[in-house]
C-alpha cells in the first residue's frame, strides 16, 4: 500500500507518495491540475493501491471526484485543515513539505478527517447556498436604502411594517430626492427588484430539484422551521447519525462558546469561529420565530433573559435546543410533537410554556 498526499492549489498541485516503510517513492508537480496528469501519476506507481489525502480547502470537491475515478486510488481521505496543525505551525512551509508531511501522517493513520459529502449532497448545498447568498445581498441593499433615507431630514415615511412591500415600493419610486441621492436611490431600487426576481427563480429551482423529502418534512414540524430552513438543515447535516452527541453537533454548528480552562478557572468566550456557518444561521433564524410562536421556546428565551443574558445570548440557547431536537428527530425518523410537561418534574417556566403552547396560534414558516 502506498500513501499519497496532494497539496492542492488553483493552478498547480504537488503530490508526494511514500510506501509502507515511510520511504518516498514518487513526487511530482501537476501543472494545470489536469485529470489525465493525476491518473498518469498514480498509474506510474507500479499498480500498487494508494490511499490519497487532500485537505478540505478551496474547491476540494472537484479534486475529490477526480481521484475517486482513478483505478489505482483505493481511498480518498479528506483532511480537516484546522485540525492539521503540524503544517499550520511549521516555521518552514512549502507545497513540497506540506505534501510530504501529510503523506507521513496518512501512513500513520494520524489524519484528522473531515466529512466528505456526496456529489448530490454538494449540489443540493450549492443550490440552497446560492439562494441564501441572494437574500443576504438583498438585505444589504435594503440597509443602503434605509441609510440613504435617514440622510433626508424631514422626510416622513409611510407607516408600513415592510417598506419594501408593494405599497412601500410605490412610495419609494415616487420620491424625488435632490443631488446624487436621487440617482443612488434609483440604482438601489433597480438592484432590489432584480434580486427579488433572482430569489424567486432560485426558489423555483429548489422546489423542482428537491421535491418532497422525508427529512425536510420532519424538520418542518418543529416550530420556527419552514421548508427552506428545513432543506438547509437537512443538506448541511448530511445524515444526523454521523454526530455521536449533541455537544459534538453544537460545536459543528458553531452554537457552543469557545472555552478556556486553567488551574480551576474557566472562561467562556464568543461562539466558535470554525463551524458550519449555514447551520448556525439557520438555527438562529428559526429560534427568533420559535420564541414568538411557541410557548415552550418562548419560555426558554424568557428564562435566559431573567437570568441576565442579553437577547443575542438568550437566542443562542434557544437555537441549541432547536438543534438538539432536530438532531433527535432525524436520528429517530419521527416528527415533532408538543408533549404536556409534568408539573412535578419541570420548573415553573416550563409549566407556563405548556399553557402558552395551548393558546398558540398556528405558526408561520421561517425561510
Amino acid at each position: 500500500m502506498n500513501y499519497s498526499a496532494i497539496d492542492y492549489h488553483k493552478k498547480n498541485s504537488f503530490v508526494s507518495t511514500v510506501n509502507e516503510q515511510g520511504q518516498r517513492v514518487a513526487e511530482a508537480k501537476i501543472k494545470g491540475n489536469e485529470p489525465a496528469a493525476f491518473a498518469q501519476f498514480f498509474a506510474g506507481l507500479g499498480g500498487e493501491p494508494t490511499k490519497v489525502v487532500v485537505e478540505a480547502c478551496w474547491n476540494w470537491g472537484w479534486l475529490y471526484d477526480v481521484l475517486e475515478q482513478i483505478e489505482e486510488v483505493e481511498e480518498v481521505v479528506l483532511a480537516h485543515p484546522y485540525k492539521t496543525r503540524v503544517i499550520a505551525e511549521a516555521q518552514v512551509k512549502s507545497d513540497k513539505l506540506d505534501a510530504r508531511i501529510l503523506s507521513q501522517l496518512l501512513r500513520g493513520n494520524l489524519i484528522a478527517r473531515a466529512h466528505a459529502p456526496s456529489w448530490p449532497t454538494r449540489q443540493r448545498r450549492f443550490l440552497l447556498r446560492q439562494r441564501m447568498f441572494w437574500v443576504r445581498v438583498r438585505t444589504m441593499v435594503r440597509n443602503r436604502v434605509h441609510a440613504l433615507l435617514a440622510r433626508q431630514h424631514g422626510l416622513e415615511l409611510p407607516h408600513r411594517q415592510d417598506l419594501f412591500g408593494s405599497g412601500g415600493m410605490k412610495f419609494l419610486r415616487s420620491l424625488t430626492l435632490s443631488g446624487i441621492d436621487g440617482a443612488l436611490l434609483s440604482q438601489n431600487l433597480q438592484m432590489f427588484e432584480q434580486l427579488e426576481v433572482q430569489i424567486k427563480a432560485s426558489e423555483g429551482e429548489i422546489a423542482r430539484e428537491l421535491g418532497a423529502e422525508p427529512e425536510v418534512e420532519r424538520l418542518q414540524t418543529i416550530p420556527g422551521i419552514g421548508k427552506l430552513l428545513g432543506a438547509v438543515i437537512a443538506a448541511e447535516f448530511d445524515g444526523a447519525e454521523r454526530f455521536r452527541t449533541n455537544k459534538k453537533l453544537w460545536g459543528y454548528c458553531g452554537l457552543a462558546p469557545s472555552t478556556r480552562s486553567s488551574d480551576g478557572h474557566t472562561w467562556h468566550g464568543p461562539l466558535l469561529g470554525q463551524c458550519n456557518k449555514w447551520l448556525r444561521w439557520a438555527f438562529i433564524e428559526a429560534a427568533w420565530v420559535a420564541i414568538v410562536h411557541s410557548g415552550y421556546f418562548g419560555a426558554i428565551y424568557s428564562r435566559q433573559i431573567e437570568r441576565g443574558k442579553i437577547p443575542n445570548q438568550a437566542i443562542v440557547v434557544v437555537a441549541r435546543r432547536l438543534c438538539e431536537i432536530a438532531w433527535k428527530l432525524l436520528r429517530e425518523k419521527r416528527s415533532f410533537q408538543a408533549i404536556a410537561p409534568s408539573k412535578l418534574s419541570h420548573p415553573p417556566h416550563v409549566i407556563l410554556a405548556d399553557a402558552q403552547l395551548k393558546k398558540c396560534a398556528p405558526r408561520p414558516r421561517s425561510d
